[in-house]
Order: structure tokens, then sequence, then C-alpha cells
């Protein structure tokens, strides 16, 4: 019989485990903890277990489970709030109360629930793997579709309409001289991606209606994005809104290693969100898989694998999935952690030398793939992953390795956040290597004018952090009339349009109509500055200007109203700096005269 002969935190090593294979699931102890097999030498196995090891001594048991870790997929997944290893917290609470309880086993969805099935196919039809045999209401959002588990085929030989609990056979498949019984629920290990026919390329964007990230730094739908920020930079906040609104149908929400009192937040809130197309609760179309840091940091290693493949599940049914990781940085510590416990030669910083692959491995399961199947559906599953790097230091390992995987850079900075610019994304130093090939997206969906006025827009915000060097020096009032306009519309395209509320009821949420014509509006204040310039207009008269206020406060104009708000703030921009041109015209022709006229009177005394 295998048993314990070592421990080591969350890592054991046990003899006598003959015939057991790597990333197997066995049961540790006399109270069958939770572990999986990472390191086989001989018939010693090393297994990292899920749950707390203190009090397990050598001696106690260990038994194979014969499964490799894996998630239990179908109806019931959406609504649910489980842990790194799919265990439902709302049980678990039911049965140890507010601490999760050593050796606790409760199923990762409710088996005797019935749910109504209504089938798509016919007897006599021929499947594939992938094909969709039927359908379930699974909230009110969202029509969870009963796929053909991937390795079997065959014929429709029966299929049942009806109320069926997960373990009930709804279809039987003829494949020859085999039939395979299939339930709405299957397996899946964690660890293997769900295969797909083909991957397409990233041409369609996904909305997120946050100014900085849609106009300037969009991610495409399949695509992978990091948002590194040092403590108090707003990452979590910033997943929280791309959660919120992103135009994806479904959401999971992975919080790995964070602190409890932000996970507590997302749990408290998220149930009373609203979806913005539905109007129905936003957990409709959420899961939430919670992984403070102060659970066993073994657990936290497995969450992120958790959660990537529910939301591979759910693309294979044809749905937009997006996956958020807050944070990657806890769950490389953890990697880190279990490393040094097996006593691996540590990489940079400590990291395990596989530190590279292993996050490469993970953003690569993403894409916009034609899912597989007969009917050639196509789904989506977007990754956005939070780093938390010590100190804000980019250069750091984590952060360095996801910018090599990863298309999209939202680069958080303290000195923003300090600033109290929300969200402090640093529009110098991040990037989108997805923008080009979303550029005919928008022009088609938005205006031909989208990537001339976001080039524009970044253009002068370049331009202002070289002239701030210069104005540090000898300050604003030394430089040329037009570098001031230049710094007044910079300032405009910083505060009035890059700035967002994330908890005002309008601004939180800012659709790409309205993205377009606040940017449109600002430059035209900038092409309408230059022409009062030349016409004589001081740059502090147009500064002064009451259209200014009136830009200032457009972010906060009803959406639905917008368009034509817009339209009277362009007129009031023309107006009013054609007013105001004459006016300072006029004002510099009366001083002229009266120059002129004191010379006359001096040399009229003069001739006396």
């Amino acid at each position: 019989m295998a048993k314990i002969v070592r421990i080591a935190g969350p890592l054991i090593e046990a003899d006598g485990m003959q015939g057991r294979k790597m990333h197997e699931v066995v049961r540790v102890g006399d109270e069958a903890l939770i572990g999986e097999i990472i390191r086989l030498n001989r018939d010693v196995a090393s297994i990292q277990v899920y749950e707390e090891t203190g009090g397990l001594r050598p001696g106690e048991p260990v038994e194979g489970t014969g499964r490799t870790l894996s998630v239990e997929l179908g109806p019931g997944i959406l609504k649910s709030i489980y842990d790194g290893i799919q265990r439902p917290l709302n049980l678990i609470r039911e049965k140890s109360g507010d601490y999760i309880a050593r050796g606790i086993t409760v199923p990762s969805i409710d088996h005797s629930k019935k749910w109504k099935f209504a089938p798509v196919v016919k007897e006599g039809d021929s499947l594939i793997a992938g094909d969709i045999i039927g359908e379930v209401k699974e909230t009110e959002i969202i029509t969870h579709k009963v796929m053909v588990p991937h390795g079997i085929k065959g014929t429709v030989e029966n299929i049942d309409e009806g109320t069926f609990n997960l373990d009930d056979t709804i279809c039987i498949l003829k494949d020859d001289s085999k039939k395979h019984k299939l339930q709405m629920m299957h397996y899946w290990p964690v660890r293997k991606p769900r295969p797909i026919t083909e991957k397409l390329e990233s041409s369609v964007p996904l909305i997120s209606g946050q100014r900085v990230f849609d106009t300037f730094f969009p991610i495409a739908k399949g695509g992978t994005a990091a948002i590194p920020g040092g403590f108090g930079t707003g990452k979590t906040v910033s997943q929280h809104q791309l959660a919120k609104w992103v135009d994806a149908e479904v959401i999971i929400y992975v919080g790995c290693g964070e602190r409890g009192n932000e996970m507590t937040e997302v749990l408290e809130e998220f149930p009373h969100l609203e979806d913005p197309e539905s109007k129905l609760p936003l957990m409709e179309r959420t899961c939430l898989i919670a992984n403070t840091s102060n659970m066993p940091v073994a657990a936290r290693e497995a969450s992120v694998y958790t959660g990537m493949t529910l939301a591979e599940y759910y693309r294979d049914m044809g749905y937009n999935t997006a996956l958020m990781a807050d944070s990657t940085s806890r769950w490389a510590e953890a990697m880190r952690e279990i490393s040094g416990r097996l006593e691996e030669m540590p990489g940079e910083e400590g990291y395990p030398a596989y530190l590279a692959s292993r996050l490469a491995q993970f953003y690569e399961r993403t894409g916009r793939v034609i899912c597989m199947g007969s009917d050639g559906r196509i789904g989506s599953t977007t990754a956005i992953g939070a780093v938390s790097p010590p100190g804000g230091d980019f250069s750091e390992p984590v952060t360095q390795n996801t910018l090599r995987v990863t298309q999209v850079f939202w680069a958080l900075d303290a000195k923003l956040a300090d600033r109290r610019h929300f969200p402090s994304i640093n529009w110098l130093t991040s990037y989108s290597l997805y923008a080009e090939g979303l550029k005919g997206w928008f022009s088609e969906n938005v205006s031909k004018e989208w990537t001339s006025l976001k080039t524009r827009a970044m253009t002068l915000l370049q331009k202002e952090s070289e002239l701030k060097e210069i104005v540090q020096l000898v300050g604003p009032d030394a430089l040329p009339d037009k570098e001031r306009i230049i710094l007044d519309v910079a300032r405009m395209l910083r505060e009035d349009f890059l700035q967002q509320n994330a908890f005002h009821d309008v601004d939180t949420f800012c659709p790409l109509d309205k993205q377009y014509r606040m940017l449109k509006i600002i430059l035209q204040f900038y092409d309408r500055a230059l022409v009062a310039l030349e016409g004589g207009m001081e740059p502090k008269d147009i500064a002064d200007i009451s259209v200014v206020d009136e830009i200032a406060k457009m972010k906060y104009i009803d959406n639905n109203k917008f368009a034509k708000e817009s339209e009277n703030i362009l007129k009031n921009i023309d107006k009013q700096m054609a007013v105001k041109k004459e006016g300072s015209t006029d004002k510099k022709i009366a001083v002229n005269e009266e120059e002129s006229t004191d010379k006359q009177m001096v040399s009229k005394k003069d001739g006396d």
C-alpha cells in the first residue's frame, strides 16, 4: 500500500506508487485530502496537495483515483462560485461553515437538479465529436448547448426529450458495434487544451466601453492582454470594469491569489450588477473562481487552468468568452514555491526555469476559432491577465515573459494613479499589436476617420511629453503660441477623454460612437484654435471660451443623447472661435489706434 514518506508544506512524497501516472489525482492521508502527482521517480511520487497539510504524518495512506485533475462540464456552471479546483464554495460553506474544512468532498455541479432538454437532432442523424445534440436553458441569458464529447462519433439510435439530471442518458450513438450513452455532463482534464478545427485571424475587436482601451489600445476577440502595475495602480478595478462591460457572452473571473477583501468585493458586487444587454443580473452569464492568498498555494496554481477550461467549454458552444485572471504573478509565485519544494534548479529571481513555457501554454489556449463539429460555428476565448510586479518593476521575469506572449500591453502607471488619473494606463508605454488588423473593422463599423483621429490624438500626446521637459525649465509662457495650444488640447485628451470614472452611472461605459464623437470634438477644437491663432487670437483667450467647459463635461452626457449634443458642441466651437477672433482683432486695432494717437501727441509736444 502507498504511504507518505516525506512532508514539505504543500508537497508530500509517497512510495509504493507503482502504476500511477503524471497529473493523476490522489487522496492523501486519513482525511483523504485532494492531491495531484507532479513528479514520478520509480515508485516514489511527488504530490502537490490542494488542501492544508498541517497534521499529516509519515505512514498515512495515499490512494490513487485513476483520473487526472479534471473539471465537470455541463449545465449549472454559470452563476457558480468555485475554489481553484472547481469545488462550489456555497456548498462547502453549508457543510463546514465560513472556513473550508479539510477533506471535504462536494460535487462541482448539482447532479440532482433536473434540466429541460430539447434535442436538435433526430434518430438516424450521423454525428461527429463537437456536434450539438440538444439545448438546455442554463440561465435566462445563456442557452447551454450539449455536445458530443471528443473522441465519440456515430449515428443517433435514440434521443429523448424531457427533464433529466446530469447522470441520465439522453442520447445513444451507435458506432459500428459500439454504443455510446451520452449524458448532459462530461469530464475534461484542466491541463489539456480542448481541440479546435481551425484558428482564425484576430479581426474583430472585444469592445469594453473603456476609452483608453477601445480607442488607443484595442484587444481582439480571441486575443491576449496583460495589465501590469504596482500596488494601488488600479489592476483589480480595471479587471472588474472589463468583466462587467466587454461584449463577450460568457465571463470567467479567476481571483488567483488576490487579497480576500478584494475577492469579497467581487463576490458581493457581481450578483447585483446588471447585464447591459438583457438588464438581468450579470451573474446569469458569469462564473467566479476564488482562490485567495490565504487558500492553499497548490490550488492557486490549478485555478487558472480550471478557468481556462471552463472558458474553452463555452467557446466550443459558439460563444465569445472572456477570462480575467487576477493575478498571474500570484500564480507564478505558487509555481516558484512548489518548484522550491521539489528542489529544482531555480531560474531568474528564484522562479522555475519553465516559467516562460507555462505562461505561453496558458495564453496560447486563447483564440477565435472554428469549433469542433460539422456546423462550422465560430467561438472565441480572450484572456486578460493582471500582473503584479514587485515595486512596479516591469523588468522582473513574470512581466517580461508575459509580454513575450501577449499581444496587448496596458501599462499601469503609479504616477498617474497618484494624480488620481484612472484608469492609470500610460499612453506612451502601452501598445496593441492588434491595432493594425482591426483598422478595417473600425473603419467599416464606426467611421472611416477612426484611425486618422486616433493617430492625430496620439501624436499630440507624444508632443506634449516632449514639451513638458521645456516647460519644467522655462515655463509654458516661453513656448510659441502654437505649442501652448498643443499643451491645452493634450490636457483635454488626458482629462476629458482618457480619464474615465468607473463609479459614475454614465461614464462607466462609453460606446464606440460616443468615443469617436468625443475625439472628433477635441480635435476639431484643436483645428479651429490654430485658425483662430493665425487670426490674432491669444492662447489665453482660446482657453477661456465657454465651450471648453462643455468639452470637459461631455463625458457625463447620456449616451443615448450624445449624438445630438455633440453636434451642438461642434457648432459652439465654430461660433465661439469666430466671435472671439473678431473681438480680439478689434481690440488689437483699438490698441494700435491709441498708441498712434499717443505718438502724435508726443511729436506735437516735441515740435512746440
